[in-house]
């Protein structure tokens, strides 16, 4: 790439761009939304749970939930700490490597994960899948597909998204 010539979006590229960045500002803060008006957590802490929901024995090395939730963990650690003073979350040394913390989903935190999920796909579903039609819904995983080679290029939320493969 030469900074002197740079290639500048086409007409339907500088649209499409627009529209993907707007998606991208708003979906997250509609998530959030419905999620703190019914559940009282935060669209992360949702994901947060969700992950350790779907892990072995509901729990996770905190470097491995970091990972999974594409977090740093400084942020992760934060979060962890609130969830724990909910009870929705406890840490503890990890029994396999004392130098590592895991993560464990407690009871509490289980049953507000199934309590906030059916909100948060509804939610999911109108803002995204309701205006879409299922030939629609398929083009928008193959351009996913088509950009995350390069957005995750190490793979590190591939356990994610290629789960439903």
């Amino acid at each position: 790439m030469d900074p002197r010539h740079p290639r500048w979006l086409d007409e339907d590229e500088r649209a499409a761009w627009l529209r993907l960045i707007a998606v991208v500002e708003l979906l997250p803060s509609a998530l959030d939304a419905q999620l703190r008006r019914d559940s009282q957590l935060t669209h992360f802490d949702y994901y947060v749970l969700a992950m350790l929901s779907e892990a072995p024995e509901r729990t996770l090395r905190m470097t491995a939930l970091a990972a999974r939730t594409n977090a740093t963990l400084p942020r992760l650690s934060h979060v962890v700490r609130r969830l724990e003073d909910r009870a929705l979350v406890e840490r503890f040394p990890c029994p396999q490597d004392g130098r590592a913390t895991n993560a464990r989903l407690t009871p509490a935190g289980w049953d507000a994960v199934v309590a906030a999920a059916p909100g948060h796909v509804e939610a999911v579903r109108r803002h995204v899948f309701d205006p879409l039609t299922p030939a629609q819904v398929g083009q928008l995983r193959e351009i996913c597909d088509a950009l995350l080679p390069t957005l995750d290029p190490d793979r590190s939320l591939a356990p994610l998204y290629e789960a439903t493969t």
